[in-house]
This record gives structure tokens, sequence and C-alpha cells, in this order.
């Protein structure tokens, strides 16, 4: 059974979707065809917990193709796309997502994803695994292994590992370079461009940007920022990377300094409480702020949708508040993923290397399991370089190989 939104009209659209995304994500289209015929995954129940996009998609019905019996849910309350949901359940994939859920709903679909048993799980953000680990309902489930795809979730995987509470590998898919320095990186930064221009539509030659963290994902946040003409002011609190900002040509400061200059604000740190009140209090009449980290605490949002003295939305996706020293500041998206929230997600040229590793780390928990500790690991390098490999193909992009004389050279003393 499935629980969406659904209609003809939203079957249809979400089919036209899908089959666009599979159009431009040959790399995972590849893979899926490649393996399709010997049907690898018949038997296996697998579960996902990510957002349900038309990249998505892809995934969920190549799994399916692979013969595997596929559960999914949305791994934000805010982020499903629910053409999309329709589509996937009217192809037999067990869906339990819709836009706009509460905190509540968000985490039955979850459980109704695990009541399904899966024998590896998929999670965007550590939602489902941690249930599975700690919800006393799933403890003795038996599970092979998961992978994690994104830094947040990363964060809560190593937490679980430090605390001695592993009970199966998880496959850390953040951690492969063909997925952060591209996924983090270039989806992140055109999709939050994309984002925060359908939230406002303004403007973002010659507004100064303030950029939060300067990880992956803000260093692609940051560069997209500045090739829109933006100035761009970096907050961080490694030494390192705040060098490095400052060297690619950026400001840096702290953020009790950027608060007071800042047109824009963009939070990707993956932190909590990193803009909070006292930020904000010091903010310019119009400014505006949004997040791309994973989870809804970056930004103070119960400070501004609670205690302002008047919300209201005044387009998509963007409240107005206006607080109570008269200033009106906006927020994208009640400050969850302003990338999903107000717009689609990463382009699916990025996504398919993502769910390239996802697939193909899939495959590898299914062969390995019985070999593998209780522990995290990151992807396997052959894995890793396997997905270059075939993006480059799909992108018809041909690269030099070592002579015999290059090797015996790399091979000597």
């Amino acid at each position: 059974m499935s629980k969406v939104k659904s209609s003809p009209k939203l079957i249809k659209e979400g089919k036209l979707s899908y089959e666009w995304a599979r159009s431009h994500m040959q790399i995972l289209d590849n893979t899926i065809n490649r393996l399709k015929k010997s049907k690898p995954l018949k038997g296996i129940t697998l579960g996902f917990c990510l957002h349900i996009t038309k990249e998505t998609s892809v995934l969920l019905m190549g799994a399916k193709e692979l013969g595997a019996t596929v559960a999914c849910c949305g791994g934000n309350p805010l982020t499903t796309q629910d053409n999309i949901a329709a589509f996937l359940a009217s192809q037999g994939i067990h869906v339990y997502a819709w836009h706009g859920q509460s905190v509540k709903e968000y985490d039955w679909c979850i459980d109704q994803v695990l009541k399904h048993k899966p024998t590896i799980l998929t999670d965007d953000g550590a939602d489902m695994n941690v249930k599975a680990h700690f919800d006393k309902r799933f403890k003795d489930m038996e599970i092979l292994g998961a992978t994690e795809e994104t830094t947040a979730g990363v964060t809560r995987i190593r937490a679980v590992e430090n605390q001695g509470k592993l009970r199966y590998p998880v496959i850390l898919v953040n951690e492969a370079y063909t997925k952060h320095m591209f996924d983090n990186r270039y989806g992140t930064g055109q999709s939050t461009i994309d984002g925060y221009l359908r939230a406002m539509n303004l403007l973002l030659a010659s507004k100064r940007v303030v950029v939060v963290g300067y990880g992956w994902v803000g260093r692609g946040v940051a560069s997209r920022c500045s090739g829109m003409g933006s100035k761009v002011i970096v907050t961080e609190i490694d030494p390192v990377k705040a060098l490095e900002a400052h060297m690619d040509g950026f400001e840096v400061m702290p953020m009790a300094q950027a608060a007071k200059l800042g047109d824009i604000f963009i939070t990707c740190t993956g932190m909590t409480s990193v803009i909070r009140k006292e930020h904000i209090l010091k903010m310019k009449d119009g400014a505006i702020m949004g997040n791309v980290g994973h989870f809804d605490v970056e930004i103070d949002s119960k400070f501004l949708l609670k205690e302002s003295k008047s919300v209201k939305e005044v387009r998509p996706a963007l409240d107005e508040c206006v607080l109570k020293n008269g200033k009106k500041v906006y927020l994208i998206g009640q400050g969850r993923l302003a990338n999903l929230v107000a717009a689609e997600g990463h382009p699916p040229e990025v996504m398919a290397q993502s769910f390239s590793n996802q697939i193909l780390s899939v495959m590898y928990i299914l062969k390995n399991h019985k070999k593998m500790e209780n522990k995290i690991i990151n992807v396997p390098e052959e894995i890793d370089t396997q997905v270059a490999v075939d993006a480059l193909k799909a992108m018809d992009v041909k690269i030099d190989k070592l002579t015999p004389e290059q090797v015996k050279y790399a091979n000597s003393w």
C-alpha cells in the first residue's frame, strides 16, 4: 500500500518528469541497464528515506527493475514532489510521502517504511537509521547494512558509532569524491540559486550575500553567488576553511559583524543555531534568510515565526516577519532546505553520480555483508572510480593513460 496525494493528472505529470530526469541521468541508467537482466536484488526489500524528486524516482524505479521490493518515504516534510510520489505509487512502489507533512506525519511515514522490514536502508539525514537503532519497535529487525547520503546524516551516524551502538555497517555515500565534490558543490550551488530566485525574484548582482560555512556546499554556493555578481561574505569556525575562503577572494568575518552587512543569508553548515536571535536583530530591514543544510536548525526560525509581531507568506515559500523593533526580515521555506522547498533540488546530471554510488553501495552490502563489521566505511575506491569513469563516458570526455615508460618511472625510486 501507499499513502500519497494522487490523481490521473499528477501521475501523468510525474511520469513525464521521471522520463525527463532519466534521459539526463545516463550514468545511472547505464548501471541499471547493465545489471537488470540478472535481477541481482530479487527477493530483497529496500527502504529509502530520500527527498522524493524526479531524480530520486530514477533510483527507485531502477531498484525495482533490479528486482527489489521498494518502500520509500520523504527525507523532509516539505521536499516531496507530489506528482513524483503519485507516479511511483502507480508503478507498484510503496510510497509514504506528500508535500507539507507535519512532523508527526513525517515520523509516521518512516515507521511505515520500516514496517516493510527492509533488508538494506538508504537514508538522507539519518532519520530512518536513527529510528532503526533506537525505536524499540524496530531494534530486533534484521538489517544487513545501510547507506547515508548527506553531511548532516554522516555526523549523526558517526555519533551512533562513537557511542558503540552501531548495529550494522553503514556506507557513507556522502564521503565519496564523486558525491561530495560534485553533488554538494555543483548541485547545491546551482539549486540554491534556483531556490532563492524562485522565492524572492530579486537581483543577486551587487547584493551582499553571507554564506555561512565553507565546506563543499558553502564553496559551491559562494562560487555561484559570486558568478551572479554578488559580493560574498563567508563566516567560518574552521581556520583552514576560513583561510581558503579568504584566498578564494571572499571577505571572511564573524557572524556578529556579517549580520549587520548582509542583504541575503545562506546557511550551509549542518550545525545548529548559526543565525541566532541576536544576529537577526542586527540585520538590515529587508534582509532575506534561508538554509540549505539538511535540518531546519541553522536559523532561529522559532524566534522568527513565533515571536515576530506578524508573519505572512508574501510569495510561495517566502515569509515576511515583522520584528518587534519594526524591521521586516524574510525567511525562505520556514528554514528548511531552500533549494528543495522553493525549487526542485539538484539537477539530474549531478544526482546521477550520487545515486550511482548509492545503488552500487547497496550491491556491495548485499555481496559483502557477512564479512563487514558493524562500522561506518567510506564508499569503496573501486566504486568511486567506476562512477567517475561512467560520468566521463556519459559526458563524452576522454582522458590520457600512463604509457609503459611512465608506469616504470612511477614505480622506480
